[in-house]
């Protein structure tokens, strides 16, 4: 119950902010470093395989964890690591196959998985101990 959970609660909460990221904030910025490598349509299966198995992820490497022992603190780190190394790899396998693939990308990119699954994992966390206060 704990994964699923886990996975329910981190993924509304990556996706509400990739959302925001992706569509709002950093849109035009990504736009302008992909260039001719941007699609010209969204394809939302493949998007909906990454949160789904990304959301897998944090709920067993960073949020299970935490609550079983540790709290928001360890979401936090265990979060912000998964976000780390799923984010670097993504981007630099991209930097070192693809021609034209953006250094500054590289580095946003990893920052923000970071931050992101850091707090989308701290936000799961902090949820189940409500729902686990309630009961």
């Amino acid at each position: 119950m704990l994964i699923l959970q886990g996975t329910l609660f981190a993924g509304l909460i990556l996706g509400v902010m990739d959302g925001l990221w992706l569509g709002l904030i950093a849109r035009d910025w990504l736009a302008g470093q992909l260039g001719p490598l941007k699609r010209e349509s969204f394809l939302l299966a493949p998007a909906i395989g990454f949160y789904v198995l990304y959301s897998i992820g944090m709920a067993v490497f960073a949020v299970a964890p935490a609550v079983e022992s540790g709290g928001w603190m360890r979401a936090a780190l265990l979060g912000g690591f998964l976000g780390l190394v799923a984010f670097g790899t993504y981007d630099l396998t991209n930097m070192a196959t693809l021609k034209g693939w953006p250094a500054p990308m590289v580095f946003v990119d990893m920052a923000w998985g970071m931050v992101v699954s850091a707090m989308a994992s701290v936000g799961a966390v902090a949820i189940i101990g409500l729902l686990n206060k309630q009961s």
